[in-house]
Parts: structure tokens; sequence; C-alpha cells
């Protein structure tokens, strides 16, 4: 089990009144002090022994269960077992004092190591307790009060027990949830470096391969690419830091610029059907994301001449007439895919129109 910070958990800060409620069958005993005959000085003692076996107790539940919700399980067995010796003086005191009725004060010594022990070891010292309290109780009250008596001590037992199985269960499952939300967290960073990244770099290679075929023929045009591969890469590495951080938020009008850009770079015409302003507002940062990975594929892959981006209020269609053909879903389209689903959409990639090219298409 994983160490857990007390001041946000609720067993750690509460779990000690679960214990305290029980503290109501010391109305027995004290009612027994103070109704029988006795001196003053008896009834004062008895009172003081029994109020400081309930101290006792209530200290140790509170105390172990902080340490175990915070983690520290050593401390709290060690204090747990300091606890429960002073308990069991009380208790020995007590029984010298009141005689049988002392032994309202077993079933809390049988069932306070469950706050603070590990299950084989709190098993084990709870069970010998609770034998060695029916061999005192046999003794002391005969077979037919003990049955009683100790029956409502393995309930309490049953109880605490119960409640610490269910407070673990739930630290468990606490576990688990803080696994899924580091993997989601790292799912994403890893979806947006891929993004950020396989756009870029594609950009930049092809107008890398631009420049290097203007170098002779066209110098100040190549200059003017060479000098836009410097600026992407800029972007590029200012995205990556914002993504590591946790700040990068894709913009659709800035997504349609870049695609441009992309695409002119590829020798690729681009037409887009509709505005940004016509999409759903809580639609949009979704669709950047397909967008960029949508044309980094058709400037890989598609060795088209065209593509189209068709945007609506729940919808983008990103067409391309180049040679189409199987769809093989790489990390880019499958982390596009996921986005859309978390999203609440449907992500879908098949042939273009008359079975031409590609054609990539969100829907909600």
């Amino acid at each position: 089990m994983s160490p857990r910070k007390s001041g946000t958990d609720a067993w750690g800060r509460w779990g000690w009144l679960f214990g305290a409620i029980w503290l109501v069958f010391f109305l027995f005993p004290l009612t027994y002090v103070w109704t029988a005959h006795g001196s003053t000085v008896w009834r004062v003692t008895s009172t003081v022994v029994i109020v400081a076996f309930m101290a006792a107790y209530v200290v140790t539940v509170r105390l172990s269960t902080r340490l175990v919700s915070a983690g520290e399980y050593a401390r709290a067995a060690r204090g747990g077992m300091v606890g429960l010796a002073a308990m069991v003086a009380s208790a020995l005191v007590l029984a010298a004092l009141i005689g049988p009725n002392s032994l309202t004060a077993f079933p809390f010594i049988v069932a306070v190591p469950v706050f603070f022990l590990p299950w084989r070891a709190m098993w084990t010292t709870s069970l010998t307790l609770f034998a060695l309290g029916v061999v005192a109780s046999t003794v002391s009250w005969g077979l037919a009060r003990t049955v009683m008596f100790w029956g409502i001590a393995m309930l309490v037992l049953a109880t605490s027990v119960l409640s610490r199985h269910l407070e673990e269960r739930q630290e468990s499952a606490r576990e688990v949830e803080g696994q899924l939300a580091l993997t989601e967290e790292r799912e994403r960073v890893a979806r947006d470096v891929h993004d950020v990244l396989g756009h870029s770099l594609t950009v930049v290679t092809v107008k890398t391969e631009l420049a290097q075929r203007l170098i002779d023929v066209d110098p100040a045009a190549a200059k003017q690419e060479l000098a836009e591969v410097q600026d992407l890469s800029r972007q590029a590495l200012a995205e990556i830091r914002a993504t590591v951080g946790g700040l990068r938020v894709a913009r659709l009008a800035d997504e349609l610029e870049a695609a441009r850009v992309a695409l002119a770079g590829a020798g690729m015409e681009m037409e887009v059907c509709g505005s940004v302003t016509d999409v759903d507002p809580r639609h949009r940062i979704t669709l950047a994301w397909v967008l960029r990975e949508a044309v980094t594929n058709v400037v890989r892959h598609s060795a088209a001449n065209r593509c189209t981006v068709e945007l609506g209020e729940s919808s983008l269609r990103v067409v391309d007439d180049g040679v189409g053909g199987g769809v093989v879903e790489g990390n880019g389209l499958c982390g596009a895919g996921e986005r859309v689903r978390q999203a609440g959409g449907q992500l879908t990639v098949g042939a273009g129109p008359r079975g031409a090219g590609t054609a990539l298409e969100v829907r909600w």
C-alpha cells in the first residue's frame, strides 16, 4: 500500500471516531461504580482508571489511523503496541478494583490491534487476547454470561476488521485511479509530442528538399525556404516545451494556416469549405489536432495535387486526390481517433470520392 496524506484522507482524520463509538459500553462499569457500596476513594479511583483506559484507547486508535494513513506503518505498530500495553495495564488495575465488571475493557483490547498491526500479526494478537478474555470471563462469570459477552466482543472485532478491509479496498481503488490518470497523462503527452514533431518535421523535410532543388536555379527562393525552415524549427521547439509543460492548446484557425503552408510547400493546392466560425466551439481544439495529423499524412503519403478541408458545425472532412489505397492506422491516426472518442465523436478513414484518394472524417 502506498503512503497517503492524512490531511486529505477521511480515515486518517476521522477513523478514530468509529472506534470511539463503542466506548458507550463503559456506561455499565461506571454505573456499577457509582451505585455499588464502596468508599469515595474507591469510586474516584475506579472512575479515573476507567477514564484512563478510555483515553489510552482513543489516543491509540487516533494516532494509529493517522500514521497508517500517512504510510508510516512501522511507527503505527510501535505506537500501537505501547498503547495496547497501557490499555492492558489499566484493565488489570480495573479488574482488581471492580472485579468481573472490568471485562467491559477486553473487547477493546481485542479490537485495537486491527488499527495498527499487519493482518497476520493482528489476527495472532487479537485471537490470543480473545482466548485469554474468554478464560478470564468464564472463571469470573460462568459459561452462560461469557457466551453473550464475548459474542458482543466478536461483533466489535468483526466490525473493526470489516472497516479496515473496506478502507484498504478503497485505498487500492485510489491507487488504480492514480495509475490510470498517470497513464492517460503519459499518453496525452505522447500524442501531443507525436503530433507536434510529426507535422513540423514533415514540413521541414518538404521545405528542405524544395530549397535543395532551388539553390542553383533560384537562390533567393531557396534562401526564403530555409528561413521558413528555421522559423518552423523554433516554433516546433516552443511547442514541445509547451507540450511537456501541459500548456499546448491547438487552435483551429492556426492549424488551417499551418496546413496551407505545409501543403503549399509540398506543391499541393488547398481548398477550404466553411470557416472556423461555423464550428461548434466545443469541438475546435479536437478538430485542430485532427486537422494537423490529417494534413501531415496527406503531405507524407498521398502524392496528391489537391486537398480539400470541409468544416461543419460538428464535423471535419479532409479529402485528397492522391494515390489512396489501404490506410494503416499508425500512432498519429490512433492518437487522433483517441482524442475524438474522448470528446464523444467518431473518426473514420476511407477512400475518397469515386474511390480516388483518401477521406478522413470526424463527426459528432
